[in-house]
């Protein structure tokens, strides 16, 4: 059957350049294993030249699925299935970036993309180890691009096609005004496409600008990993361990700096769009992402440490491949749906799950692969791989939690055969070395990474062995309380590390080094502790006394590193990439401790309005304020009045007018809130903040009324009055103090034989404040053609003006429970978050000021 208004030729030029970057990434893969294998020039050159093309071939067919993609998108094309659930008519184009990557294609098919692009750089700029990187990237590219194939074989289903059409998803199977008229065989009706007036619409959480930028940087984070990964492989692969060290170290800084950027702008959008109070909330999804980065920040230092000493090679080659796994791993957590509730960022499942175990499971089974150091070892591992894959789809049910018994496996066979092919020093550090000091440091942020892991895979555990181990209530002090002392450790250890040489400090130069920054850092932290103060009680005198230390170790590690680079690096910041982001990372302890331990929640109830919220929600009535409208009311220094609020033109999302004024200062926020009407049902706010240089005021909306409960059933009473006439109602009186009408009214719509009267009202309150009310009635052809209402909320009062015949006016009063408007608001003052936000990009440039200095050492020797 023809379909009347589908344009087909995009989806079925955007699944072609899928099977096609399929096929090349496969080709490309195989012809760089053959270059790396093979030891004849002429044999090397030909294999070379079509891995190349393949791997070309494969960057454009991602080109062009990305563009097809955003085509679709951009120009509405409802027919497919991703355009219609991501996105609708209204939104903006940098929101139709997001609707791009709001599904799980979309960002698959950007982090493929990224892949693209630094594989083209390593071809372009790292001939010798072209080949074994390239092998491993395309095969990377390989399962990434199954993950959006959307084919059936037999039974199982390999990835989800996003050019997939509406009608084939079974989206309409429920739509019975699609059915009429035709029979079962073929029951969508060739018109179905003028029935669909607009999309499903991109989630109001995440249209939101950060959302634009968020992903595509954590994206190319996430992708980052892959080339430190492969550059371990290849160096096991090749058996040259020694000589990937000086390639891999600017692949790794890079990696660094971006994978840290992208959780950080993740951070701030949850800061400004969700609202959950603050920047971090160890949602699982941002814990699967810092995981990697801690792993690669832990091989950075270690990368280091050989590189100097010759110690910690075979820990790098565990925290690179480790660093990639869990990006493959936490790729499985978000796109499984194993998550569920757990996390505001998991998907559901969408049948990717099979790929996704299955390049989680075949990767962690390619390092004991690349490690085994013969040939009839690598097959036999091999073999071992695939018997295992095959295993996995028919044990997983058998055996609970059989593919993360695999991949354990892979782990534990990985060190075995890397152990033996992998020299070690024999030698022991000396505590009084740079290098021991570096090697705890990075220690110990491999195991606060195990810890983070396992506390977040706690769902996974319950769906596999049906227990139930989650977290209590309080999942945040879960976390925080070894995390805390996971900041002290690494806050003292980013201070001193740097002063102590390589090999053997002698005592005295090290104390003699360290003595001032440490007697600086004293008097700083005592008048923060001191003058500043921070006493959070929130979690007992343990966990604050804990606090206070990690504030001490990261001023610590500001002055400490600010020290260095003015003094031994002589200020010189070509060559100070390592202080300058160890002097970022500083400011982001302190900036997370005076934060969090100073936050200060403004929004007690002192209305003695309580509220109910939704039956799963966290609030706490005493924690939130109701602002009744127009009504002033107290909170800490501000008094804050609700004036107003708007609804959005096409969605169902109301912005509300908070007006804040203090004796220094005034200003008016926007929180949004919204029934979500994408995903789950329930509440959903978007915070609105006021920005100082020394904290922020931070406001969302915690709950609404219900129109169901808030019916309004009372009835108007109309008296007569004239002018000083009263009228008495239950908590005072009405007095009738101007009357007046008016022809020949200047208002579009009306004749001049319409007559307009106005009627100004005073309202008294017993032992209250008074109010003014004008009300407005027109009047013409012996009918009534426009009539105000008029409602004081603070007597829950509405009236009319009726008629007015002879100086005789005749009012309408109604007195309702239900007539009063509010709003019920969440507010923090969030102090010195700027000091964490400033720190971020600190920490991020010297990053990347220590890569650019790597490259530019490797030139020179190569020059």
């Amino acid at each position: 059957m023809n379909y009347i208004g589908e344009n087909l030729l995009p989806g079925q030029a955007g699944h072609f350049f899928i099977i096609l970057s399929l096929v090349a990434s496969f080709v490309a893969s195989f012809s760089y294993l053959k270059v790396t294998r093979s030891q004849l020039p002429d044999e090397r050159r030909s294999w070379l030249k079509i891995a190349r093309i393949s791997f070309f071939i494969e960057a454009f067919s991602v080109l062009v699925i990305f563009a097809t993609l955003f085509h679709i998108l951009y120009h509405h094309l409802f027919e497919y299935k991703y355009a219609w659930q991501h996105s609708s008519r209204s939104l903006e184009l940098k929101y139709i970036l997001s609707a791009f990557w709001e599904g799980q294609e979309g960002s698959t098919l950007l982090w493929t993309f990224w892949h693209c692009v630094l594989g083209l750089i390593v071809i372009k700029r790292d001939k010798e180890w072209e080949a074994p990187v390239m092998m491993i990237v395309s095969f990377a590219q390989f399962f990434l691009a199954s993950m959006i194939l959307g084919i059936y074989i037999f039974d199982v289903k390999i990835g989800s096609n996003p050019f997939v059409l509406l009608r084939e998803s079974g989206v309409l199977d429920n739509a019975p005004v699609m059915h009429v008229g035709f029979n079962t065989a073929n029951p969508i009706r060739p018109d179905y496409m003028t029935m669909i007036k607009d999309g499903n619409d991109l989630n109001p959480l995440l249209q939101n600008y950060w959302m634009t930028i968020h992903p595509p940087i954590l994206f190319l984070g996430f992708a980052s990993t892959l080339f430190p990964f492969a550059y371990a492989m290849a160096a096991l692969w090749t058996g040259k361990t020694k000589e990937w060290i000086n390639k891999v170290l600017p692949w790794s800084l890079f990696s660094v700096a971006l994978l840290g950027l992208g959780i950080m702008m993740g951070a701030k959008w949850a800061y400004e769009s969700l609202n959950f109070g603050g920047y971090w909330a160890w949602d699982p999804v941002e814990n699967a992402s810092l995981v990697p980065w801690l792993m690669m920040v832990s091989g950075v230092h270690t990368l280091l440490i050989y590189k100097h000493t010759g110690f910690s090679l075979r820990s790098t080659f565990l925290f690179f491949g480790l660093s990639f796994l869990f990006i493959l791993y936490s790729t499985f957590l978000t796109k499984s749906g194993v998550l569920g509730d757990a996390s505001v960022h998991a998907f559901a499942d969408i049948g990717m799950n099979g790929q996704l175990f299955l390049f989680l499971l075949v990767f962690a089974w390619l390092m004991p692969l690349v490690a085994a150091t013969k040939d009839k070892q690598r097959w036999i591992i091999a073999a071992i791989t695939a018997a295992l894959s095959i295993g996995t789809y028919f044990l997983n049910d058998v055996i609970p939690g059989f593919p993360l018994y695999v991949i354990l496996g892979g782990i534990i066979t990985f060190i075995v055969f890397m152990n033996k092919q992998v020299p070690a020093v024999k030698k022991e550090e000396s505590a009084s070395s740079r290098e021991f000091w570096m090697f705890i440091g990075s220690l110990v942020l491999f195991l606060s990474s195990l810890i983070i892991i396992f506390q977040t895979s706690l769902p996974v555990f319950n769906k596999l062995y049906k227990i139930n181990t989650a977290p209590g209530e309080n999942n945040e002090f879960a976390y925080n309380q070894i995390q805390v002392l996971v900041a002290i450790i690494i806050g003292i250890l980013t201070a001193v590390s740097q002063y102590f040489r390589y090999k053997a400090t002698p005592q005295k130069i090290f104390f003699k080094k360290i003595a001032l920054p440490g007697l600086i850092s004293a008097v700083i932290a005592a008048f923060i502790l001191l003058v500043v103060k921070i006493s959070y009680n929130k979690e007992g005198m343990g966990f604050l006394i804990n606090i206070w230390i990690a504030l001490v170790a990261g001023v610590f590690a500001v002055v400490a590193n600010l020290s260095y680079m003015l003094t031994a690096m002589k200020g010189n910041i070509k060559n100070s990439g390592a202080s300058i982001a160890h002097f970022g990372f500083g400011l982001v302890l302190v900036g997370i401790l005076l934060s969090s331990g100073k936050k200060e929640i403004l929004s007690l109830n002192t209305s003695g309005i309580a509220i109910p919220f939704e039956k799963n929600s966290k609030e706490k009535t005493g924690e939130n304020l109701t602002l009744v409208k127009g009504v002033p009311t107290r909170m800490g220094d501000y008094d804050v009045t609700y004036v107003g609020d708007s609804a959005h033109p096409k969605k169902a999302l109301t912005y509300f007018k908070i007006y804040f004024k203090s004796p220094t200062d005034s200003f008016t926020l926007h929180p949004n809130a919204f029934i979500n009407y994408k995903g789950n049902e329930g509440l959903m706010a978007n915070p609105s903040a006021r920005h100082y240089w020394d904290h922020d005021v931070f406001t969302y909306v915690s709950a609404l009324p219900d129109p169901e409960k808030n019916k309004d059933t009372a009835q108007f009473v109309e008296s007569s009055k004239k002018i000083g006439d009263t009228i008495y109602y239950s908590r005072g009186f009405i007095v009738l103090e101007k009357l007046a009408g008016k022809d020949n009214l200047p208002v579009a719509g009306f004749d001049k034989s319409d007559t307009g009267y106005t009627a100004a009202l005073k309202i008294q309150s017993i032992n209250g404040p008074s109010y003014q009310s004008d009300l407005l009635t027109i009047k013409g052809k012996g009918q009534t053609l426009f009539q105000s209402q008029d409602t004081v909320m603070a007597q829950s009062l509405v009236l009319t003006l009726n008629d007015v015949n002879n100086g005789v006016a005749r009012i309408g009063v109604k007195e309702s429970s239900n007539v009063m408007e509010y709003v019920t608001l969440k507010a923090y003052k969030f102090p010195y978050i700027n000091v964490l936000w400033g720190g971020v990009v600190i920490t991020v440039l010297g990053t990347l000021i220590a890569m650019i200095r790597r490259l530019r050492l490797n030139r020179l020797k190569r020059a």
